[in-house]
């Protein structure tokens, strides 16, 4: 698990890590044109952490769900080889397919992962906005769960930004959110600062992690 990652970030090999999902992890649009959270992450790695040798990739895309990554594993995943996949999955997903059905192609996704010597990182999508949209409303919230329990089954690094969120006064969950699904460029800044917690990598010596993320609030 998560000596396996901090066994990366000490190597002295280089290392490529990949960012995999649907439009959270994409980034497209609703941040405005700054940097979603896999650009932060990359700032962050090879600049802060002086790792000029990594390569930090994102080949995830607006829509897609599991079928898709599924579909598109080998150009947009098995291509690059990668040594650590961060996956962020189930916001398209709790619209489209059946819970067995999610759970199913998570097991599908790992094996390939596996199959190529990748560490696979699971993610929770932050939580919605739930009234303003009772298209996906209550039903998305079974699927964190079924993260949650699929990474515990299997002994996956899990990084849980949706209980994370849920901690937050409402009025700080609006200030980070672009609609009621997609984080702003704000929420991207959270979601970079919590996985670098979650390797143990975050310090208030780099820009990256002295960046507010809230209305004059340090992010904790």
């Amino acid at each position: 698990m998560i000596d396996r990652l901090q066994k990366l970030l000490k190597s002295q090999e280089s290392c490529r890590w990949l960012f995999y999902g649907d439009s959270i992890t994409h980034g497209a649009c609703h941040t405005f044109g700054k940097r979603d959270f896999s650009g932060h992450f990359r700032e962050h790695i090879i600049w802060e952490l002086k790792r000029q040798h990594d390569l930090v990739l994102n080949s995830a895309f607006s829509g897609y769900t599991l079928r898709d990554l599924l579909r598109e594993f080998d150009a947009r995943a098995a291509f690059f080889q990668p040594h650590a996949v961060f996956v962020m999955v189930g916001t398209n997903d709790c619209v489209k397919y059946p819970r067995e059905e999610f759970r199913e192609n998570l097991q599908k996704l790992l094996d390939k992962f596996r199959q190529i010597g990748c560490c696979m990182v699971l993610q929770t999508p932050p939580p919605l906005i739930t009234p303003l949209d009772p298209r996906r409303g209550e039903n998305l919230q079974a699927y964190p769960e079924i993260i949650r329990e699929f990474a515990g089954e299997f002994s996956l690094d899990l990084i849980d930004h949706w209980r994370a969120w849920e901690k937050l006064p409402q009025q700080e969950r609006y200030y980070l959110m672009s609609d009621p699904v997609h984080p702003n460029e704000i929420g991207h800044l959270k979601i970079a600062q919590d996985i670098f917690r979650y390797l143990e990598c975050f310090s208030p010596e780099y820009p990256t992690c002295r960046m507010q993320w809230g209305p004059g609030i340090e992010g904790e």
